[in-house]
């Protein structure tokens, strides 16, 4: 996409597509592998998305009393396209198109933002943005965030580089953004007017820079005081972008540090080469600036926050936010002109990452695999517990129990129904879904006091000497739905010791 600074941006990506569609496939392809390398994709609460498209799909027939959907704007745009895919496809069709449509509008649209923040298409950092396509907050199952952002970065490289006109087409947008997730479009509203602020304000953008600092630091403590949050137990340093890399295990930490030193020297390399360069300087101090602001928020943002109207906090607001960093440190490395080493750098990153990222996965897709052919044997509604604790790893990775349930158990303890978050709700006594949110917390950690009134039940928990196996048992009432198992270390052998002790909620 090398255009001039005049040039429409749509003249200009309408030529490189013409141009260079082969490669723009390729690499489409290439991305899209690890939603097929495995049966299932293993992504957190990508298991729960789809069960309850299914369990939607229950309650349209009249097959589930008790359940029902509200007419919703907002986080639900991932599971209508699930809803629309499962009715053509099938249920695993459904998953793998789904979460491909949006790997791939996440992926193209920061590759689109780096475009236009480099103005020419910087093929050369495709793997970085592979891997930070498939790093956390993908791994954790946030979809509807996740496709959120993925499009607000198509619109704010249309009000960027867009000219005249142009920039309506960001517009367009706007409602699907909302009905994603409404972070996203906050994301979008902050990043275009600082950006489009900080084009016209060269010769005061120092003076810009601090007030929005100002403004992200009040919006933090503003929430710290009207409403009920809580912290997380790790320092808010460590959410600076580079945390997307690390996944399952401390090896993944490695790859991170390795690409964090990589981007510093690299930066600095290049700023001492084009210190005079007054294009480099500009568009690099708003992406930076727009960085170090997303940093000031991370450092006030709590961890969780209630909202009104909502049984369970909205969490993991300080790692969302760091997807925005690493996409905003490739718009940096977008800047610099590129040589054969940051090249190899690159891919040798990407290869490093995405075998690790292939063998976990795995481990996973195989206790899956357990999970569906236990389950197959029980009747038809049998009430299913799970308990899958965080062992060693910073993602939850319990709810493919979710999805081994359709067409054959209710998964008792999924979380959406309870939380008011999503499309389908629950009356108590449903017999289908637990309805009150600390049931919910204290069933996935193990601590749920069994009751008459949930049986009959069975639990689904890790067993083995690595915790790699899945276990099926009759629940009684009166029990704790958990048994202390002696398991030695993570299923992902050594892990980044993180925990945290609620159900994610998007």
């Amino acid at each position: 996409m090398q255009s001039s600074i005049q040039e429409s941006l749509f003249r200009a990506s309408a030529r490189f597509m013409r141009r260079r569609w082969p490669l723009t496939l390729g690499i489409s392809a290439a991305v899209l592998v690890p939603c097929f390398w495995h049966r299932h994709i293993e992504a957190g609460d990508l298991g729960s998305h789809i069960y309850n498209a299914w369990l939607a799909e229950l309650v349209r027939r009249g097959q589930l009393p008790g359940l029902w959907i509200v007419p919703q704007w907002h986080n639900v745009a991932f599971d209508l396209l699930l809803s629309a895919f499962g009715k053509i496809f099938g249920w695993l069709w459904a998953e793998k198109l789904g979460v491909s449509v949006c790997v791939l509008i996440f992926f193209w649209g920061a590759f689109a933002l780096a475009s236009a923040a480099a103005r020419r298409a910087p093929l050369f950092l495709t793997p970085v943005i592979a891997i930070i396509s498939f790093g956390w907050t993908f791994q954790q199952g946030f979809i509807n965030y996740y496709l959120a952002v993925g499009l607000a970065f198509f619109a704010l490289a249309i009000l960027w580089r867009g000219i005249g006109r142009e920039r309506f087409a960001a517009l367009a947008f706007v409602p699907l953004i909302f009905l994603a997730h409404p972070l996203g479009l906050m994301w979008l509203v902050g990043g275009a007017a600082y950006i489009l602020v900080a084009e016209r304000l060269q010769r005061y953008r120092i003076f810009l820079f601090s007030a929005a600092v100002l403004l992200v630091i009040s919006i933090g403590l503003y929430v710290q005081h009207h409403y009920f949050v809580y912290r997380s137990s790790k320092p808010p340093y460590i959410f600076n972008g580079a945390d997307q890399i690390v996944l399952y295990s401390r090896a993944y930490g490695l790859v991170a540090v390795g690409i964090f030193l990589f981007v510093l020297v690299a930066l600095a390399s290049e700023v001492r080469r084009r210190r005079t360069d007054p294009e480099f300087l500009k568009t690099g101090g708003i992406l930076l600036q727009l960085y170090l602001i997303l940093q000031c928020l991370v450092l006030v943002l709590p961890f969780g926050v209630y909202l009104p109207g909502y049984s369970a906090p909205l969490t993991f607001l300080p790692q969302r936010l760091t997807t925005l960093s690493a996409v905003l440190i490739c718009g940096l490395l977008g800047l610099i002109r590129p040589r054969k080493w940051h090249s190899l750098a690159y891919a040798a990153a990407a290869v490093m990452f995405f075998s690790l990222l292939y063998r976990d996965t795995g481990i996973i897709n195989n206790m899956e695999e357990q999970s569906d052919r236990l389950v197959a044997n029980l009747p038809f509604g049998r009430r299913v517990l799970f308990t899958i604790p965080e062992r060693g790893s910073r993602l939850k990775i319990g709810h493919f129990v979710d999805r081994s349930c359709i067409d054959h158990c209710f998964s008792y303890g999924n979380y959406e129904p309870s939380t008011g978050q999503f499309r389908l709700r629950a009356m108590p006594g449903n017999g289908a879904v637990m309805t009150q949110v600390p049931d919910v917390w204290r069933m996935e950690d193990g601590a749920y006091e069994v009751t008459s009134n949930d049986l009959p039940a069975d639990e689904i928990y890790q067993c083995g000497e690595k915790g790699r196996q899945v276990c099926l048992r009759p629940l009684e009432a009166g029990e704790k739905n958990y048994r202390p198992l002696k398991i030695k270390g993570s299923p992902f052998d050594v892990g980044w010791p993180i925990s945290v002790s609620s159900a994610s909620t998007r």
